[in-house]
């Protein structure tokens, strides 16, 4: 026998060989490629690392290395440091050295990896070298011991007798001719014939369990069904009544509940070694008692004997295969339940849930809410035995396979239904006449039992809350979920553990924080069970329990702004998961924590300035009562020492203004509660009038100021606008408090009236919803007007009315006085409503007759009442005065023009006005200042003073200026002159009157001049000015010579040379009291000595002196000259007056300038230095008077110009 080799080969001569037969030549194109080849290598990799890994490794730990050498040195000393740097140098140039080295080794990677490949493949080469030796020894091993069969003597013997054989072996026959296949009639009769077999058998004589009697016979098999088990398929062997049956399939009836790959690993049909060792086990079960067949028993071989029936009983094999089936099908399910539990641990659970498997296998036990050990070696003592132990396991479910009987009343036995009891009895009688199986029945069932801790999360759980549903806690073998088991567990846990919470807040020691209906509801939302407790208003807090974990959480529903206690809500669950039992104490204190919260930002919308706690002492902290467990401090913006209160009670609010007061001596600078007033928010927040101060206290509250408004409702449901009124309020009451206190330190009585409605509708946009309940501030006006201007002008009740305390903006004071009698205003600035503002601090109501004092600053309103009472109070006078004035002194010219409680304005003469208004504050009327705004109403009719013979009829049209104004600075003091207004009025009035001829003459005389009409005016220069109030002067030229105008007592007016002014002397006494309607004027018969009474000059003899000495009579007098011939000018311009107004009986004037008795005439009468005249007469007088100085000036001008050209001409000249 020739061999054959196999792989490739050199072909040989006249043979064949399997595989490549062909010659391997190098080089040819069918040869494998070196790549082909090397591809066949196998890939070593086993102890390889990466080289860009190593380098990454490398360069993150040198940068990692610096990084914190950057962070550390800084703190080191230099020598520290340095040797730190010099160390750190070292290693890492280690370091990079062997990565250097290794850099160069990389160079040969690809040769060296090749060369390992080969080394892989020549060792497993080895390997397959090895294995052949080795089984070629074994196969010598097992050969040796081998015997041949016996020799074959019959066929021997017939060869040899007969020349051949005459039989052949059977086994020949069998290997080479096939027997004769069926037909598919003989197959479907075979198979009908097998059913019939199968049904009579199982109708007659088998003995089928009731769990599985619902089966199904068709094909030559029976197919037994076992709700929520197993389907199995079975056959007869034959149809004797000895032939047994077989197992042919079977399929688990149970669905696993899960991805895709958990179904995988659990196939409900057996195959492999799985189904073999089923069909092995149901097989030997099904034939335990039945005999083997007569050829099964081999020569030589012995079997050991079969097992034989008891007497009286019968055979039941599907009892048995029932019974086994039943088993692996419930072990089969608890292999699933366990392997899921498992996989749970793998997916989030590892740390809370812990499995613990039975030795025999046929239970677990899963043990969740796992807490960590906690290591009370660093904890102190005392809190060790304060905290209460926690168990380390919130609760076990145990998933056990159970037999079940039924029970002895029952009759004992497999667990069955009544129905599916009396079936199997009718069975037995039925098929095995009253014999007993061989088996019975056994009913297993897989009990799932929930056990929770006592303790766990501090809670123990009462026995009437433990009671699960049947259906609750069981294994549904159509959705076998482990998950869905233990969490179902949990789920029942959580619900006990969250009802004694409910439970404890509702009729513990909380039940009065929590007493309203819906404050505490458990609820459920699907699966997850949650405790929600409301805090206040709208916002929740809900207690939930963590499935996996069995940590506490808390979690805020409600407005946006929960959002942001995220953090405190997380602080909150873990000091509750350290010690669960401070749950209770947790949701209290959030609860008032949430309330001052949602006060504190209703406090922020308004932008007011809070504050949870001040430096007060334990004893002030007690002063807001024993049920206050939180305050919050709002500080009044305009009174910082003053704070609204808002305590948070057991169950309302309550509401306290306080005063404080820094103690800067004590260390901290603490502070003392000076003055603490409850509020009653019942009247405040009902818009009902408060009659007293707000410390007056509420006996239905205990003079807490309980907040009561919402009875019924949620007592801590505050809205912005409440908290804005009781800002206000307490605003209110403290500027009363500082508007009383004003009046307690000027002696000033007061009292609290009920706010009644505003009459002044101008205020309206100062008044508030809340004013209503303020009260009102009364004082008598002989109290606080006590030596003020114009006391008798006001009412006896004056209101004091704080405002915009409601309000951001600055606080101010509202004084309302009710005049005695009513003088409406007039003019321009009057209107038409009968509410008027002349200014931006007093309101006048017309029709009511009240004034209102608008003061800016709370702490001086009384001040500026009085100083703006005195203004107007003076005001009011000069304008009752002024009214009654052409009545009274018969001045019919004399009329009010304009009055609105600022400023007064009135004609004093013809269209002549004046303006006055009071612009000091002071009170005493003496020392009030004025001031005097002078002008002119436009009339078509010109009065006869106002005729300028220098003008003309157009220009005088044009001119409406009033000539006082130069003298207001002087007249504005005559209101301050007299012990009265009214008189001093009086005396105003008739000075303006009195001097209105003189002032207009004057302006004539100084605009005839500016303007060029009165050429030779404007050659000398004139000017003029006042001096007084009843002192005018006109100064002529080169400023040496001046005219004076002196108003006299009686209306009368004194010319005078102004050089003599120093030498005019008065009397001692007072001048002639004014009587009103009376004007005294001189006349010419008999009016020199009355007027000598008043008014006297220096002698004559000053005067002749003066005239013939003209140096002695200029360093006698003054600065100013005595104007040359002035008593021949003025006898002439009297004389000119006298004649224009002459008549037969008028004497003449004597002539001569040295006459020293005084010459009267008709309202004139001629003075040594001047002459005194009627007012009504000053104005010709005086431009007759002023015209001849003026020519006389011009004329001693030209004589002058003259001689000193002649002068200059009579020189002789000196020439070179």
């Amino acid at each position: 026998m020739q061999a054959i080799p196999n792989g490739y080969h050199n072909a040989v001569a006249g043979g064949s060989s399997n595989g490549h037969d062909r010659t391997l030549v190098p080089g040819l194109d069918d040869a494998p490629s070196q790549e082909e080849l090397e591809s066949e290598l196998p890939d070593v990799a086993e102890g390889q690392v990466s080289l860009g890994e190593l380098l990454s490794r490398v360069a993150q730990s040198i940068y990692s290395e610096l990084t914190e050498m950057a962070d550390t040195l800084p703190n080191m000393s230099d020598s520290a440091r340095k040797r730190t740097i010099a160390d750190w140098v070292v290693k890492t140039k280690k370091q990079v050295v062997k990565l250097y080295a290794v850099m160069k080794w990389s160079r040969d990677a690809r040769d060296v990896q090749k060369a390992m490949n080969i080394t892989a493949f020549l060792m497993d080469q080895n390997r397959q070298f090895e294995e052949s030796i080795q089984a070629v020894a074994a196969l010598k091993e097992s050969l040796a011991p081998a015997r041949l069969r016996n020799h074959d003597l019959l066929t021997s013997l017939d060869v040899l007798t007969t020349g051949t054989y005459l039989r052949l072996p059977t086994q020949i026959k069998k290997f080479f001719i096939p027997p004769e296949p069926l037909s598919d009639v003989d197959v479907q009769k075979t198979l009908q014939d097998m059913d019939f077999v199968i049904k009579y058998r199982l109708r007659m004589s088998e003995v089928i369990p009731c769990e599985m009697s619902h089966f199904v016979v068709e094909g030559g098999r029976a197919y037994f069904t076992a709700p929520n088990l197993f389907r199995v398929t079975l056959s007869l062997r034959g149809a004797q009544k000895n032939d047994g049956w077989f197992f042919v399939n079977l399929e688990f009836l149970h669905d696993v509940d899960g991805d895709a790959e958990e179904v995988q690993d659990f196939p409900r049909t057996p195959i492999g070694d799985m189904k073999r060792h089923v069909t092995e086990e149901a097989d030997s079960r099904l034939n335990y008692y039945t005999p083997l067949p007569e050829d099964a028993s081999q020569p030589g071989l012995e079997l050991p004997p079969r097992p034989q029936l008891p007497p009286g009983k019968v055979d039941a094999p599907l009892v048995r295969l029932y019974n086994f089936l039943q088993m692996m099908s419930l072990t089969y399910q608890l292999e699933i339940l366990f392997f899921q539990a498992s996989r749970l641990r793998s997916l989030g659970w590892r740390e809370y849930l812990n499995l613990k498997r039975a030795p025999d296998g046929k239970s677990f036990v899963a043990s969740y809410w796992i807490r960590p050990s906690q290591n009370d070696a660093n904890r102190p003592s005392q809190s060790n035995l304060n905290r209460p132990r926690i168990p380390p396991i919130g609760g076990m479910v145990t998933v056990s396979l159970k037999e079940t009987h039924a029970s002895a009343r029952a009759g004992g036995g497999p667990l069955r239904a009544p129905m599916h009891r009396i079936l199997s009895e009718l069975q037995q009688s039925s098929k095995i006449s009253g014999a007993q199986p061989s088996d019975e029945v056994e009913t297993f069932a897989l009990d799932v039992r929930w056990e929770p801790t006592a303790g766990a999360l501090g809670i123990t759980i009462p026995p009437e809350l433990m009671l699960v549903q049947s259906q609750a806690l069981v294994v549904n073998p159509t959705s076998l979920n482990f998950e869905s088991i233990i969490t179902t567990a949990i789920r029942k846990h959580v619900d006990c553990i969250l009802a004694v919470y409910q439970h404890s807040l509702l009729n513990g020691p909380f039940r009065s924080i929590f007493a309203r209906p819906g404050d505490v509801i458990l609820a459920h939302d699907g699966s997850v069970s949650s405790l929600r407790v409301r805090l206040c208003a709208d916002e929740v807090v809900v207690v939930s329990i963590e499935t996996r974990t069995g940590r506490i959480t808390l979690r805020g529903v409600g407005e946006l702004a929960a959002a942001g206690r995220g953090p405190r809500f997380a602080l909150f669950s873990e000091r509750l998961n350290q010690n669960p039992l401070v749950i209770y104490d947790c949701l209290v204190h959030l609860r008032y924590n949430t309330i001052l919260e949602l006060v504190e930002q209703k406090a922020h919308y308004l932008g007011l300035q809070t504050y949870r706690t001040r430096n007060f002492s334990p004893q002030d902290y007690m002063r807001f009562g024993h049920s206050a467990k939180m305050q919050l401090f709002i500080q009044l913006a305009r009174s910082p020492t003053h704070y609204l209160v808002v305590v948070i009670a057991e169950m309302d609010f309550r509401f306290a203004l306080i005063s404080t007061q820094v103690i800067s001596e004590t260390l901290g600078a603490s502070v003392i509660i000076e003055d603490i007033g409850w509020l009653d928010i019942r009247r405040i927040h009902d818009d009902r009038v408060l009659g007293d101060q707000s410390t007056k206290i509420d006996p239905s509250n205990n003079g807490m100021g309980g907040f009561n408004p919402f009875a019924g409702a949620d007592q801590f449901k505050m809205d912005t606008g409440l908290l804005r009124e009781l800002y206000a309020y307490c605003c209110a009451r403290v500027a009363y408090t500082k508007v009383e206190l004003q009046l307690k330190l000027r002696g000033i009585p007061c009292a609290y009236l009920e706010a009644g409605p505003s009459n002044t509708s101008d205020l309206s946009s100062l008044q508030s919803s809340l004013s209503r309940s303020v009260p009102v501030l009364c004082v008598q006006s002989s109290d606080i007007l006590a030596g003020a201007p114009a006391a008798e002008a006001a009412m006896p009740n004056i209101r004091v009315i704080p405002l915009n305390w409601w309000s951001t903006k600055k606080s101010q004071v509202i004084t309302c006085v009710k005049l005695k009698y009513v003088q409406q205003p007039v003019g321009k600035r009057a209107g038409t409503s009968t509410v008027i503002r002349p200014s931006k601090r007093i309101v006048y109501d017309t029709r009511e007759a009240v004034v209102s004092f608008l003061s800016e600053s709370v702490d001086s309103c009384v001040d500026e009442f009085l100083e703006e009472w005195a203004k107007v109070s003076k005001i009011v006078v000069i304008a009752r005065e002024v009214a009654q004035m052409s009545r009274r002194a018969s001045w019919d010219d004399v009329r009010l023009l304009s009055f609105d409680l600022q400023t007064v304005e009135f004609a004093y003469a013809q269209d002549y006005t004046v303006a006055i208004t009071c612009t000091d504050q002071l009170l005493a009327s003496s020392n009030s200042s004025y001031d005097l705004a002078f002008s002119r109403v436009p009339q078509k009719k010109r009065l006869r003073l106002d005729v300028d013979p220098f003008t003309s009829s157009e220009d005088n049209d044009e001119a409406m200026e009033n000539p006082h104004e130069d003298s207001e600075p002087f007249l504005r003091h005559v209101l301050r002159q007299g012990p009265r207004l009214s008189s001093s009025l009086h005396q105003l009035v008739l000075l303006l009157r009195n001097t209105l001829p003189v002032v207009c003459v004057l302006d004539s005389i100084r605009k005839a001049t500016v303007s060029g009409r009165d050429k030779d005016a404007q050659a000398v220069g004139v000017d003029t000015f006042a001096k007084a109030a009843g002192w005018f002067r006109i100064l002529y030229g080169d400023m040496r010579h001046a005219l004076d105008f002196r108003i006299l007592s009686n209306s009368r007016v004194a010319v005078f040379d102004a050089a003599y002014t120093s030498h005019l002397k008065a009397q001692e006494r007072p001048a002639a009291p004014f009587i009103p309607g009376h004007r005294a004027k001189p006349s010419i018969g008999g009016a020199d000595q009355a007027n000598k009474k008043h008014v006297t000059f220096a002698g004559s003899d000053d005067v002749a002196g003066a005239g013939k000495d003209s140096s002695k009579s200029v360093n006698t007098v003054g600065l100013l000259q005595p104007i040359q011939d002035f008593a021949n000018l003025v006898r002439e311009a009297a004389q000119d007056l006298i004649n224009s107004n002459a008549s037969s009986n008028t004497p003449a004037l004597p002539s001569g300038p040295s006459s020293s008795r005084p010459f009267t005439g008709r309202h004139v009468a001629l003075l040594d230095m001047g002459v005194v005249c009627s007012v009504d007469d000053v104005d010709a007088l005086a431009l007759r008077i002023h015209s001849r100085i003026v020519r006389m000036l011009l004329k001693q001008k030209s004589d002058a110009e003259s001689a000193a050209s002649a002068s200059s001409s009579s020189t002789p000249s000196n020439v070179t």
